[in-house]
């Protein structure tokens, strides 16, 4: 499936962090965009499944921004930091035409989307973060030794990240070697629930993606990150993330709900850390008031674990 088959058109829109390419489409009239932020390692296509999956229950998806961050997909690096990064994509939906937007964040994308939320609260009408990386992720990124004990696999991923960024050019072709093989597949386990349900297509674009200086740069970006400035954040936040997410820390969550008013958390028991790849129908369902999300503000709740 393709940009086409989902009635979405590429479009590169300038910006003052460089042109930034996007996959926009299915207007629908309404002010509010649908901005979807992909993670480490991703692009726009790890959207795939779930809008397809919209369409599938006749709840499709509308004002759609699918963006490759940059430094991933079509975008040029370097990658800048989350706030920088926010006021781009804040332009980028004002470029095409949105006063409002509704943003949806995975991983990284989701530290994004809530600075976005946090810089521009009068436009941001919901955020979704799905699978997010917190505190605890960036602490790993910064001392991935000490975080085995924590989180190894993502503890593994930066010091995979960190020997293909020291083999140069040669990590290329290494890595078009391991995907022909279905080593890549392999090594790529620990991010799902179950990889073999994992669409074959949805895996090579993921593995084409493994840009270590892109991810270790965002993993540099991320250490000085200040989260306080979500206390600005004025939207309801849902969550959602797998049960087997390797790159979340346990206590991430309740760091989120203390600097976050209005946050509401839903857990995925059969989920890795790609939710909206592997469960994108209980993702969509998990993040259905960010949806329907417009001018009128939910009430707020504090933040709660569901399975």
């Amino acid at each position: 499936m393709d940009a086409t088959d989902l009635g979405l058109r590429r479009l590169a829109v300038p910006t003052t962090v460089g042109t930034i390419v996007v996959h926009a489409g299915r207007a629908s009239g309404s002010p509010v965009a649908t901005v979807l932020l992909h993670g480490a390692a991703g692009s726009w296509r790890t959207w795939i499944p779930l809008i397809a999956a919209s369409d599938g229950m006749r709840r499709p998806l509308s004002d759609i921004i699918a963006i490759d961050l940059p430094g991933w997909g079509e975008s040029a690096g370097p990658v800048p930091d989350a706030g920088d990064l926010a006021v781009a994509v804040a332009a980028v939906a004002r470029a095409l035409g949105y006063p409002r937007w509704r943003v949806v964040g995975h991983s990284l994308g989701a530290v994004v989307a809530l600075d976005v939320a946090a810089r521009f609260p009068g436009a941001t009408v919901a955020v979704g973060v799905v699978s997010p990386s917190g505190r605890g992720a960036r602490m790993v990124a910064q001392h991935p030794v000490r975080g085995i004990l924590t989180l190894p696999g993502l503890s593994g991923m930066v010091l995979a990240m960190r020997l293909l960024r020291g083999l140069g050019p040669l990590s290329r072709p290494l890595l078009s070697l391991l995907a022909r093989t279905g080593l890549l597949r392999l090594l790529a386990r620990p991010l799902f629930r179950h990889p073999a349900r994992v669409d074959r297509t949805v895996s090579d674009a993921l593995a084409y993606e493994i840009r270590p200086a892109s991810f270790l740069a965002a993993a540099r970006a991320a250490r000085t990150h200040d989260d306080a400035v979500w206390r600005r954040v004025a939207c309801p936040v849902r969550v959602v993330r797998g049960r087997h997410d390797v790159f979340v820390a346990a206590r991430d969550g309740q760091r989120w709900g203390r600097l976050i008013r209005d946050l509401d958390e839903i857990v995925l028991d059969d989920s890795g850390h790609f939710a909206h790849v592997e469960q994108p129908v209980p993702t969509l369902l998990a993040l259905r008031e960010v949806w329907a999300a417009d001018r009128v503000p939910a009430p707020v709740r504090r933040s709660a674990t569901a399975a």
